[in-house]
C-alpha cells in the first residue's frame, strides 16, 4: 500500500506516520470494507419482523433487511445491527482546544476517533465524507473497544473524544470504548450535535467526562431547513447535560443570511443563562463555504464579534470566537480581574494562569477541568 493511500484510509492527523502496513497489522490492526454484526441496544421489535430505533428522535421503523435514516443500523430479520461497531474510519491525535474544548485539560491532546454515518444532514457538513456516506463505501479499521482504548493509552493521550462525525450513531461503539478507557484512567469526550432521544442521551453523558454540543441554531425552520432534524430534542439534551454535572461546552457556527440574527442569538443567550447556567463557554465560530453551502461567504469577523458582545452582555461569562487564528477571543479572561488567564494562538496554548481551578492573579474560581 502506498504511503498516500494509507493517508485517504485514516485522514487527519496520522498517530502512525512511521508504521508499514505490516507493522499494523502485527498489532491487530486491518483495513477493510468489512462490515459490524454488533446488536443494537436502543431498539424495539414489531411485528412481521420490523424493528424500531429508540436512539434518536426520528424513531424510524424499520423493515426486514433495510436501514434506519442514518444508514449505519440495520434490520436483519427482526435484529436490528450496528454496521459500525469497532469500524472507526478516522483516527487522530488532535489538540482538545481543536474540538473545540477550551476549559478541559488545556493543552492536552486527544485520541479522536470516528466510524462513517450521522442521523441528521447539515448542509455546511465540513467532515460531509464521511458523515454522510454508506459505511461500506469508505474503508475502516479494525479496532474494537478494547484495542481503541489500549492504543490511546499507548500513545499517552489522556482522552478520547468521539468527533468528526455523530457519535451519537455509533453509540454502542462509544459506550464500550469509553468503559476500557476509564479503566485505563482516559477521560472521556463527546463531540455532538446531540439530536438523540433521552434514554440513550442518560447512558451516553454518564460515560463522558466532557460533553461539546453543536447548537446549530436557535430556530426549528433552520433545524428543519438546512438540518433535517429539529430543535427541542437538541436544548432537552443541553438541559440534561447540564444538570448531569458533566462538563458541558455549547459552539455555534455562525453562517451568513442563515443564523446569524443578532436577536435570535439574543434569545439564545438569554435561555442558556436561564436553563445552563452563566459559567457554560459558548463559542461562536467562523463559516468557510463549504458541502451544501458553497454560495455563502465566510463569516465577516465583525459578525463574530458582535455575537460575542450580545451573549456577554446577557451575562454569559466565557464567549469565544473560532476558526479566527490570533484573535483577541480565542483567550480565556478573569470574569473578576479580566486578566488574561488562557492565552491561546488558534489551537495553541501560549500562557496559562490558572492554579487549583483560580485565577492566579485575584483568586477567581475558574469553572472547568483542570487536570
Amino acid at each position: 500500500m502506498k504511503r498516500r493511500d494509507f493517508i485517504k484510509i485514516i485522514g487527519g492527523t496520522l498517530i502512525f506516520p512511521s508504521l508499514e502496513l505490516t507493522k499494523l497489522n502485527a498489532q491487530g490492526l486491518t483495513f477493510s470494507y468489512e462490515l459490524s454484526s454488533h446488536e443494537a441496544r436502543y431498539y424495539k421489535k414489531l411485528p412481521e419482523r420490523r424493528v424500531q430505533c429508540l436512539l434518536c428522535p426520528r424513531e424510524c421503523i424499520v423493515g426486514d433487511k433495510e436501514r434506519g435514516y442514518c444508514g449505519v443500523r440495520e434490520n436483519r430479520g427482526g435484529k436490528y445491527v450496528t454496521l459500525v461497531y469497532g469500524r472507526p474510519v478516522t483516527v487522530a491525535l488532535d489538540p482538545i482546544e481543536k474540538k473545540p474544548l477550551f476549559h478541559f485539560l488545556p493543552g492536552k491532546q486527544a485520541f479522536s476517533i470516528a466510524t462513517a454515518g450521522c442521523n441528521v444532514n447539515c448542509k455546511f457538513c465540513q467532515n460531509w465524507q464521511i458523515s454522510q456516506v454508506r459505511p461500506e463505501q469508505v474503508r475502516s479499521l479494525n479496532l474494537p473497544p478494547e484495542a481503541t482504548a489500549r492504543l490511546a493509552y499507548r500513545y499517552h493521550a489522556p482522552i478520547i473524544a468521539y468527533t468528526y462525525t455523530e457519535p451519537i450513531v455509533f453509540a454502542e461503539y462509544m459506550l464500550d470504548t469509553a468503559r476500557e478507557a476509564s479503566r485505563r484512567g482516559i477521560r472521556n469526550v463527546i463531540v455532538t450535535g446531540a439530536h438523540v432521544l433521552p434514554e440513550p442521551w442518560k447512558d451516553i453523558v454518564s460515560a463522558m467526562d466532557g460533553i461539546k454540543i453543536d447548537l446549530k441554531a436557535f430556530t426549528e425552520e433552520f433545524y428543519q431547513r438546512i438540518v433535517r432534524g429539529h430543535l427541542k430534542p437538541v436544548l432537552d439534551a443541553i438541559v440534561a447535560a447540564a444538570k448531569s454535572g458533566k462538563w458541558l461546552e455549547i459552539v455555534y457556527l455562525v453562517i451568513p443570511t442563515l443564523n446569524d440574527n443578532l436577536d435570535n442569538i439574543r434569545k439564545m443567550s438569554r435561555w442558556l443563562v436561564r436553563e445552563v447556567g452563566r459559567d457554560v463557554p459558548v463559542h461562536f465560530s467562523r463559516f468557510f463555504p463549504m458541502y451544501m453551502l458553497k454560495n455563502l461567504p465566510a463569516t465577516p469577523v465583525k459578525t463574530l464579534e458582535s455575537a460575542r458582545e450580545v451573549a456577554m452582555s446577557e451575562g454569559l461569562k466565557f464567549v469565544y470566537v473560532g476558526n479566527i487564528p490570533g484573535h483577541p477571543g480565542e483567550s480565556t479572561y478573569c470574569p473578576r480581574c479580566g486578566k488574561t488567564i488562557i492565552k491561546r494562538v488558534g489551537y495553541e496554548i501560549k500562557e496559562i494562569h490558572i492554579k487549583n481551578g483560580k485565577c492566579e492573579y485575584c483568586g477567581e474560581p475558574i469553572p472547568g477541568v483542570w487536570s
